[in-house]
């Protein structure tokens, strides 16, 4: 009975480390935790660029991968791309910006 009981205990402890290990991140592949968290960042980033009365009306992408956003598209103004990576930084989560926004001429 004994040795019945150790070998479930060992089989769920198993389980449980195969599951997180599957859940973690790797180099080429986010977990879980991190796809919901990049995905609320750009949520957010995208709902503060689209509310504000000066940047509204350029199209910028937002993506978002392990806290790194990426922002891309056309403004008209160096001013733009300083607002818009000014608002990028302050969304909980943000660890860096890559700017890939150009100004139109």
């Amino acid at each position: 009975m004994k040795k019945t009981n150790l070998f479930i205990r060992y089989f769920v402890l198993m389980m449980l480390v195969a599951t997180l290990a599957a859940c973690a991140s790797t180099s080429t592949q986010s977990g879980t935790g991190e796809y919901f968290d990049d995905s609320v960042i750009t949520t957010k980033v995208k709902s503060l660029l689209a509310g504000d009365d000066f940047l509204k009306s350029f199209e910028i992408s937002v993506e978002t991968y392990k806290g790194v956003v990426q922002l891309s598209g056309f403004v008209d103004s160096q001013k733009a791309v300083d607002k818009a990576v000014e608002i990028t930084k302050t969304v909980k989560g943000v660890t860096s910006v890559k700017n890939n926004l150009n100004v139109k001429k």
